[in-house]
């Protein structure tokens, strides 16, 4: 086992030894591409804006693959005008040379036919990404036009398709000094609902590859728009830290526990082990796991064997030093873990995963080997450093106490709801209907608002629960303060939903009693009904997060303003909106006499809040989701936890509210 870095075989120290090695006998083809465009969910997961993404990192992994063979340090991204994508490298180059079965160049077979490349032979990529080896060809029958540029063996070579399909032979059109490989796609539009590209999801992903491949430089360019200055929006990013730089940048907003983060890296069997741990001062669990360099949100074997290896290793170090002497209750795994922010990275020659996206790894022997790996360097930090273990082990037993605590809340306020028949709020305004998948439930700030709501729904199937004033912040709760704050008690019973401890000891939300399928937050569109919104969907996302992850929870839209002309009436959700109405209405010109600003929900009459906000012939509804995990992580703890300045930041970049209403 090997818990420093790895040492490099002779072919990565040195790339140009073997280069001519990887030729078009290393291509192994598997199968044609006819069903991609016929199912396009099945091999891309979506068609929407997340499919359309997706299509960038199998463009992107194909590079990673060079990185990870010791070939290839530098990837160029570029969103060009009209959403098309162009991702260069520094890599070998795709073979261009005949291919000996199917008698036509190597690059016409990679780029056209499903499941063939150089992943599928162990002696050309250890390691690689993708999904299932579909990646480019996937792309190219995806896309309206995509044309492959390749530079090697001193030339340069280029070929183009539509829809797939070649528009003539691979043409040598110059020679080079260099190698690497240059892909140009236009996604199709009779494939995808959506073609807009947009860079902060592209920029964060950069980022993320830069901490899991250290050493590799992604750039980001975006051409859609110029600065003002005339520039291009650009961004770099590379990391010589890599896990240990990650992890910090996921901790930016919170305290840590420890100077610097715990440190893993190993080898067993042909799966490298990366892991980077730190503990803070927060009261959750923050992990993220991947293998090859995809996010794995499930889980699966590696995430298993690595909190094994936790609660086993802190377990052994507090019983042998006597510091859980005085605990009268039995201490869980997930007290190990609470306030651990951590990050998983493990690479496997031949991954099974459980489902098409890859959300859960399956490999057995995986489990074992990454609880070896973080058990023997963290059995050795903690003898090594005392003090800052004995902190740790503060924090293990006080998240013991308040689980203890939050058990016997819990069972207070079930055993509460079971006493008194069903034990539904009082100010709960019921619907009628009892289907959950017909019936929706808006949970209103303020009784006035709660009060015109209950008037103007639809009692058929629309439930109104009011919230008096700011709810508990829960990123800076304990567990126990929660269940006793009476706003997310009645939450919690209004929805039928309840947190059980599974036989782990691990806690989990019951959804299966879930008395509403659309839970619609309502709130002021001012900054008090914005701070609001963003307390209830903090406390949805720490503690109901699979109610987001089922897409159950919304966000209404009311409106900004009433334009009014006589008895004609239009409403405006954004200033455009109403400035293009005042002008339409007032014949012309703007007529400001017409116009009135609602300040809150309460200032609409019944009439006016079904009508603009709660018809759902209507009404706007933004539906929840969690396309990023990590990137909704960090924003709860940053707006929601202790430290000031990355809010002050973050408000100071993003505030939309220019004027204050008095």
């Amino acid at each position: 086992m090997e818990t420093t870095e790895n040492k490099l075989t002779d072919d990565v120290k040195d790339p140009k030894k073997n280069k001519g090695d990887y030729g078009a006998d290393n291509i192994q083809a598997l199968e044609g591409l006819e069903a991609v465009r016929k199912r396009p969910g099945m091999y891309i997961g979506s068609t929407d804006s997340k499919g359309l993404h997706h299509l960038v990192w199998e463009v992107v992994d194909n590079s990673i693959d060079e990185h990870l063979a010791g070939y290839c340090d530098k990837i160029d991204l570029t969103i060009e005008e009209g959403n098309s994508i162009r991702v260069v490298d520094n890599g070998r180059g795709i073979p261009t040379d005949m291919h000996a079965k199917l008698k036509k160049s190597a690059l016409e077979v990679v780029m056209t036919v499903l499941h063939a490349g150089g992943k599928f032979d162990k002696d050309t990529y250890k390691v690689s990404g993708g999904l299932h080896g579909v990646g480019v060809s996937c792309v190219n029958a995806l896309s309206t036009l995509l044309t492959a540029e390749v530079h090697r063996s001193g030339k340069v070579y280029t070929q183009s398709y539509r829809q797939g399909k070649p528009q003539g032979d691979v043409e040598v059109i110059g020679e080079t000094d260099t190698t690497g490989t240059i892909i140009t796609f236009q996604p199709d539009p009779e494939i995808f609902s959506s073609l807009e590209y947009k860079y902060e999801i592209l920029a964060t992903r950069c980022r993320e590859l830069s901490y899991l491949n250290k050493g590799l430089t992604l750039t980001i360019t975006d051409q859609r728009q110029k600065m003002e200055d005339g520039s291009f929006r650009t961004e770099t990013f590379h990391s010589e830290g890599g896990l240990k730089e990650f992890v910090k940048q996921l901790d930016e907003a919170r305290t840590p526990l420890i100077d610097t983060p715990i440190h893993v890296k190993g080898k067993e069997e042909d799966v490298e082990v990366e892991v980077a741990m730190q503990y803070n001062t927060s009261y959750t669990e923050h992990l993220f796991s991947y293998v090859n360099n995809i996010n794995t949100s499930e889980g699966g074997t590696h995430v298993a064997g690595f909190r094994m290896a936790v609660n086993r290793v802190f377990k052994n170090y507090g019983e042998a030093n006597g510091l859980f002497s005085k605990v009268k209750f039995e201490i869980s795994g997930e007290d190990f873990r609470e306030g651990l922010t951590a990050v998983v990275s493990v690479k496997v020659p031949e991954p099974q995963f459980k489902g098409q996206t890859k959300g859960e790894l399956g490999n057995s022997e995986v489990r074992g080997i990454v609880s070896r790996a973080v058990g023997d360097v963290v059995n050795a930090w903690l003898e090594e450093n005392p003090k800052e273990a004995k902190k740790i082990v503060d924090k293990v037993i006080l998240a013991a106490t308040a689980r203890h605590a939050a058990r016997k809340a819990r069972e207070m306020v079930q055993r509460k709801n079971v006493l008194t028949g069903g034990g539904l709020p009082g100010k709960l305004a019921d619907c009628s209907s009892k289907d959950p998948g017909a019936s929706e439930i808006f949970l209103v700030e303020g009784d006035s608002a709660g009060g015109t709501a209950k008037q103007g729904r639809d009692r058929l199937f629309q439930a109104i629960l009011p919230l008096r004033g700011k709810i508990l912040n829960v990123e800076k709760a304990l567990e126990h303060k929660i269940y006793e704050n009476e706003e997310i008690k009645n939450i919690f019973t209004a929805l039928g939903v309840s947190i059980q401890e599974n036989e782990d000891g691990e806690r989990v939300l019951n959804i299966e009693k879930l008395r509403y399928h659309k839970v619609v937050i309502m709130c002021d569109a001012d900054v008090d009904g914005s701070h609001i919104t963003t307390l209830i969907l903090t406390f949805f996302f720490r503690y109901m997060k699979p109610l987001i992850e089922n897409g159950h929870i919304y966000i209404a839209a009311p409106p900004l303003y009433q334009v009014r002309r006589g008895k004609k009436a239009e409403y405006a959700w954004n200033e455009e909106q109403r400035q293009q109405l005042a002008i339409e209405l007032g014949g012309g010109k703007e007529d400001a006499v017409t116009i009135q600003r609602y300040k809150g929900l309460g200032e609409m009459n019944a009439e006016q809040l079904w009508e603009t906000t709660m018809n759902p012939e209507n009404r706007i509804l933004r539906q929840v989701t969690i396309d990023d995990a990590f990137n909704a992580d960090q924003t709860f703890t940053m707006l929601m936890g202790d430290e000031v300045p990355p809010r002050r930041a973050f408000i100071e970049a993003n505030a939309k509210y220019a004027k204050v209403d008095v």
